[in-house]
This record gives C-alpha cells, structure tokens and sequence, in this order.
C-alpha cells in the first residue's frame, strides 16, 4: 500500500477504528457483514461477544474452581468473576438511578454472565461433547440473528429467524444440561431427544441452505436419505437398513454426525485462529504486509501485480481464508493492477489465484489443515512442512506469470515516489510480525496448535493494549523501559504457564481502564475483534457441522468401501487413472460447496484409497486438499473469481479462465507428489541423509522448470514474444517434465534446453540486427 493511501488499521489510530474490513456477503445468497442497528444490532453483537469469548476460555482450558491460596478454600477464580458480575451489576443500577441509558451495559452483563455460566457448569473445562454441541448452538443463534436483523422489511421474517436461532442454541443447552444423563443411556433415546435431534438437523439443514446456497444441503441430504432408505437400492449400492432412532442417535448424538471431527475442530483450532487473524488484522499486520510489499515489488515490472502476489501470500499466512483475502485485498489491488495496464480478467485471475493460495500457505494456511491433522492425527507442523514447497512453488507460479504478461504488454513498475520505504516500515512495525513468529516457532517446536494459537491470541491482545500504554508515556526513556519490561514479562509468562499469559493480558486491561478514555477506546477496539472473529467463523462452523453428517453416513452404512473398491480396482490398473477421477470428483464436489466440506468428503470417500494404493498418508489428503481449492478457481461456479468481478468489472467467467491458466502448477504440483512425496518432504524408502535432500533439490528442480516453461508457453512471452512453435514445444517440455515415466526426465530437459537455448539465441540475432 502507498504511504498515500488510507489505513484503517494502523497501530497510532487501533482505537477508533473498525476492525477489518467485512466481507460483503450478498443478502440474499450469504450472511450479511454487520449485526445490524439499534438495540437488536447491539444485542447480536455482545451476543456474538460473549461467542467468542465462551470459545477463549474453553480454549484455553484452565480450570476456574483451583484455590488462588491454599489455606482459603473459597478464594477461586470462578469466586472472584462472580464478585466482578456484581460490581458490574451494581455500576448499572447505579447508573439507571442517575438517568443514564445502561441499555447496552445491561446488555452486555446478560451476554458476558451467559457465557460465564455456560462454563462454570463444569469448571471452565467442558467434556469434549458439550463444547462441540454449544458451539453449534452459538453458531445458529449468532447466524439466525445476523439474517434476522438484515431483514428490514418483514417484521415476521425477523421473528423467525430470531425464533429459529434460539431453538437452535436451545439444542446446545439441551446437551449441555443433561451432558452426564446423555451418556449413561447413551443409544436409547427418549421422546425428547428424538425431538432435539430432529430439531438440530432441521435448523442446520435450513440455516445452511439460506446462508451458503442450496449445494451443502443437498449433498448432506443425499447422504441422509441414503442412511434412512439405501435398503431399498440394488446391490451392491444397498445396506441392512436403520430405523430413525438409529440415524437419529448417529447424526445429532455422540460424535460421529453433526458434532463430529470437523466440528471439534471448529470449536478449537479453527476458530482460535479465525480470532488470531482478527486481531493481527487490528495490531495492524495487514497493511504492514501491504505496505511491505508494496516497497519490495511495486517499482519491478508489473509491479502491482507482483505487490498482489507478495501481499496475498504474507496474509495467507495470518488469515488463512480464500475469498476473504479476494475481497479484502482486492479491492486495492485490482484497480492499482488495472491503472498499471493490465486487463480486468488478468488483474482478477492474479488476485482470485493468488489469495485462493493462502490456505496452503503456511504457518496458519485454511482451516482444512487443521482439519486434516485431526483427522489423520499427525502433528500439525507436519502438515505445514509438507505445504510449504507446493506453496512456494505456486505463488512463484503466479509471480511469473505477472511478470511474463507485465513483459508482453511492455508494462512498468510504480514510480518510486508512490512507493514507501521498506526499511521506514521495518524500523517503524516490525514488532507487530512477532506474535507469528512465536506461533511459528511453537507449531515446528512441537506444540499442539491449540496451544499454539492460543499463545499467539494472547500475545497479539497484549501487544495492541501494550501500543497503547506506550502511546501514552510521555518520553522516550519510559517507553524503552516500559517494551524492556514487556518483552521480559511476555518471555517469563510463557515459560511458567498459559494461566500467566492471561494473567498479563489481564494486568494490561486493568492498566488501560485505568488510563481514562483513550485507554477504553483500546479495549473497545479489542471488543469489536472479538465481535467480528466470531462473525468470519459462522459459514466456516456451519459448514464443518452439517458435514459431518457425511461422516455420520460413512461410519454406519459403509459406503466408502463401494466407492473405494471401484476406485482400487481402476487404481490397480491405472493410477494416473485413478487419481484423475478423484481430482474430477474433487473439483466437481467444490463447484458447488466450499472447501472445507469438499475436503472432508473427498477425505472421506478418496483419500483412503489413495492411501491404499500406496500413496504416503499426508501426499493422498494433501491430493484432494488441493483441488478442493482449484474448485474455487474452475469455471463455471468460481467462487473467488467471480468474488473478484465487481472489482475487475469483468465477468467471473473471464476471471476464472485466467485464474485457471495461472494456477495451472496448482494442478499439476498434487500429481507431482503423488509420484515423488518428496515434493511435500516425505520419507521415502531407500533415500536418507544426503540423497533424500538431493532428491528434493531435484524435484524442485524440475517442478520449477516446469512452471517457467507452463508460464510461457501459456502468455506467449519469454524475454520476448514467443512463436507458436516456441509455445508448443515449452508445453511439451513441460509436459515430459512432469510425466513419471523412464526417460521422460530427460527427453524433458532436452527440450527445454532447446526451446530455451534458441529463444535466447534468436533474441540476441535480433538485438545485433536491430544495432
């Protein structure tokens, strides 16, 4: 970003700002970017407060009733919040008696002592059953209320959908309530639960129908008729049959339908770090990426477009979201891409491509990885150690293909008055990237992500309430002392305990509540990050739970063996086979759902068989991971091209045939590790020590050659224009390149060779002519 263009975001102005920018959902096809206005915004909003943080506390799991002193038995953290609810309580009566309007504080109490209680049933550490189902309950009630508000013109409609919220979080309750009685008479369902039961799968059948389409609803609806009529179907596509009772007790009970493994993972990991990104985005981050990048590659050729790239890859690895990044980065890139001189459709393709990108990139990627590391159960650095060649080699992908459209259209960079300094930004922001590193250096230390993220959430809240404070000293000298003391407590606090992490943030809030306005303002701030952390986690919650009856189907009926013996017995006869009809279910499935669905369907369905065709573990799911988020870049339903069009006033059809042709290595790298892992940094029997790694520098090698050919081949441009034989000869390069067949290496370097060594010899013939 330009050291002339807006920042909402920036660190000196945290306190008066909005947090980031929404994402425009449309009305009538998503959920709605505001809580709305008047008394029903305010309450969503504070509910939606409380949401966020019931899921801190859980996350965090550290229990409230231990003695704060040994020898006095009453003195508990839950004792001490309960005489604070007071305080809170008796400020607003006395603010009512002296006639100010306390509307919104009541409000607030209500929420906030809500979520207090909802977890001091059980100490601050839930049973894993009751966190999954109150999370859900959260999510309907939250997503019900954001519908309901943005209906303005039937007072019925908003009824309803406010009606229709509560019962789905009276769902929650119900679980929660009678958590201990459920699991002594665990399969053998009274009256009741089959109401509540019927109830959850109706309220998430048709929150996500109006909320994210009818696609989801349709497939999960097909898996749920399978279970209730599949005895009716022909062999071999038929099963013994189950009552309702017993699909019943699979979907909305125990945990293998809705509250299965993507949902837990939606209650921790996921929307731990849907909250890290929230907050990184308020400290600023974001537009310090920008900016970044703006300073490192908007003066190189086609430098708003390689700005896009660079800018996008650095969010990924805090946001983690697809269409998300387009919408928010988009909106500057885009235009600033088409000023530059490229077309709408390119400028598009390379801003749907390259923010599609960060959910691979690491350390956060999208919440699939988390998913997948639960669901494999391997160390979530190993998921990001496998990403992290594949990411490199597709945003360099992209990279390329901006420069090489930048040379053919004879574009330059910006002029170096519009671009900031890289090392002013460095010297300036520098501290707010410290935060990830720490993430960065728990996840490959060993940590779990949950307490990874967890640390990093903290760590992020003290450092914008710690800007603050230090905004506020008057001299130098105290602020030196003040980040000296900081960074000393920050550092012991980890080493002893989370519990002394929060308790620094906690130190730091009582520090700005005690510094008047300016200091509220901060935590106000900080509210609003709360608030909107748990709005950007709705569709992704709502998705992981009405998926799960997919998982549900799997689990009780067997299906996945039909399908998977189909698909061994072509395996067996052809991979490369085998693996284009996974990637041809996988791009089909995500035409129509969003990944992270796609994902856990695929997973299901196809990785397993990879896996038994002696695909590695991670390399199988990482295959489907993969064109799940292609899916999102293939015509005809591109999401986040078509997300891109109203900026690029392009059709998304356009946008999607350049996002495809520049991500083209993102097709062809899945198909790569499949026949070489160590592409993804995978054992390989046979290959130790020195030799795994120059099998990797060799495959890398060869993906990289074939990405700068690919490139060429499909802009027409090298150091120059390409002739069309040029063009076709680099993409039979390529080609060979990538085949796993003998010989087809080096007839594929051959022709590179040629294609190459003649292009630059023709290149200079005609510079000597032309001298």
């Amino acid at each position: 970003m330009s050291q002339n263009a807006a920042r909402p975001l920036a660190v000196p102005d945290i306190a008066g700002t909005h947090a980031s920018t929404p994402v425009p959902y449309d009305p009538e096809h998503g959920l709605p970017a505001t809580f709305g206005t008047g008394w029903k915004g305010r309450l969503l909003f504070w509910l939606a407060v409380g949401f966020s943080a019931f899921q801190v506390v859980t996350a965090f799991g550290i229990p409230l009733d231990f003695r704060l002193v040994g020898s006095v038995a009453w003195l508990t953290p839950i004792t001490l919040i309960r005489i604070a609810f007071v305080l809170w309580l008796a400020w607003i009566v006395l603010g009512a008696v002296r006639g100010r309007s306390m509307i919104e504080p009541a409000i607030a109490f209500l929420a906030m002592l809500g979520a207090f209680e909802l977890v001091s049933l059980y100490t601050g550490t839930l049973p894993n059953q009751v966190l999954r189902t109150v999370h859900v309950g959260f999510l309907a009630l939250i997503a019900c209320g954001l519908l309901a508000n943005a209906d303005e013109t039937s007072p019925i409609g908003r009824l309803v959908w406010w009606a229709i919220g509560g019962v789905g979080f009276a769902v929650g309750l119900y679980h929660w309530w009678n958590y201990i009685e459920l699991v002594n008479r665990a399969g053998e369902l009274t009256d009741a639960d089959m109401v509540v039961g019927i109830t959850a799968l109706a309220v998430l059948f048709l929150l996500v129908w109006r909320a994210m389409g009818i696609a989801l609803p349709l497939v999960a609806g097909t898996f749920l008729a399978y279970c209730l009529f599949g005895r009716y179907l022909p062999a071999p596509f038929d099963h013994r049959g189950y009552s309702l009772e017993q699909v019943i007790e699979q979907m909305s009970f125990g945990t293998e339908g809705l509250y299965a493994t993507p949902t837990a993972v939606s209650a921790t990991f996921i929307f731990l770090f849907i909250l890290f990104g929230a907050f990184m985005e308020r400290a600023g981050v974001i537009d310090f990426f920008n900016d970044i990048s703006m300073a490192l590659f908007g003066g190189k050729q086609g430098g708003p477009g390689k700005v896009c790239v660079a800018s996008s890859a650095l969010m990924g690895t805090v946001s983690g979201s697809g269409v998300a990044n387009v919408v928010a980065s988009g909106q500057f890139t885009i235009p600033l891409m088409k000023r530059s001189g490229f077309t709408g459709a390119f400028a598009g393709g390379v801003e749907a491509t390259s923010s599609m990108g960060g959910q691979i990139m690491p350390p956060v990627m999208g919440a699939v990885a988390f998913i997948m590391a639960e669901t494999i159960d391997v160390p979530y650095s190993k998921i990001v150690e496998a990403a992290i060649i594949p990411a490199i080699l597709y945003f360099a992908a992209c990279y390329w293909a901006v420069h090489l459209e930048a040379g053919k259209l004879g574009l330059t960079g910006l002029p170096k008055s519009e671009l900031p300094s890289a090392r002013a930004e460095l010297r300036k922001n520098w501290y707010l990237i410290a935060p990830l590193l720490v993430l960065v250096y728990l996840l490959f230390a060993g940590f779990t992500p949950l307490f990874a993220g967890a640390i990093g959430l903290a760590l992020t809240v003290a450092l914008i309430l710690a800007l603050a404070i230090s905004a506020g000293l008057g001299t130098t000298a105290l602020r030196v002392v003040f980040w000296i003391g900081f960074a000393l407590v920050s550092a012991a606090s980890m080493a002893i305990s989370v519990a002394t992490v929060l308790g620094v943030v906690l130190l730091l809030v009582v520090w700005n509540i005690l510094r008047g306005r300016s200091g509220r303002e901060v935590l106000t701030a900080c509210i609003e990050s709360l608030a909107d952390g748990a709005r950007q986690a709705l569709p992704v919650g709502l998705a992981c739970a009405l998926v799960g009856i997919v998982i549900g189907t799997m689990t009780l009926t067997g299906i996945g063996t039909i399908f998977g013996s189909w698909l061994i017995g072509i395996g067996k006869e052809s991979m490369f086979l085998a693996l284009i009809l996974t990637m041809i279910f996988s791009l089909i499935l995500g035409m129509g759902i969003p990944t992270i669905p796609n994902y856990i369907i695929t997973s299901s369905l196809a990785a397993p068989i990879l896996l038994q065709l002696d695909v590695p573990l991670i390399v199988s799911h990482m295959f489907v991971f993969y064109f799940g988020i292609m899916a999102d870049l293939t015509p005809p339903v591109a999401l986040a091209a078509f997300a891109a069009a109203p900026m690029a006033k392009v059709s998304g059809m356009k946008i999607g045939v350049q996002a495809v042709k520049i991500a083209l290595p993102g097709f062809v790298i899945p198909y790569m590790a499949v026949y070489d892992p160590t592409l993804m940094l995978q054992p390989v029997a046979g290959l130790e020590g020195a030799s795994y790694w120059l099998a990797v520098i060799y495959i890398v090698t060869k993906a990289t050659l074939a990405m700068i050919l690919w490139g060429a081949a499909f802009v027409g441009q090298l150091t120059r224009p390409l002739a069309m034989w040029e063009r076709i000869l680099a993409a039979v390069a390529a080609g060979f390149l990538v085949a796993a067949v003998p010989l087809t290496d080096e007839v594929g370097f051959a022709l590179a060779a040629v294609m190459i060594g003649q292009h630059l010899w023709r290149v200079r013939a005609s510079r000597r002519a032309a001298a």
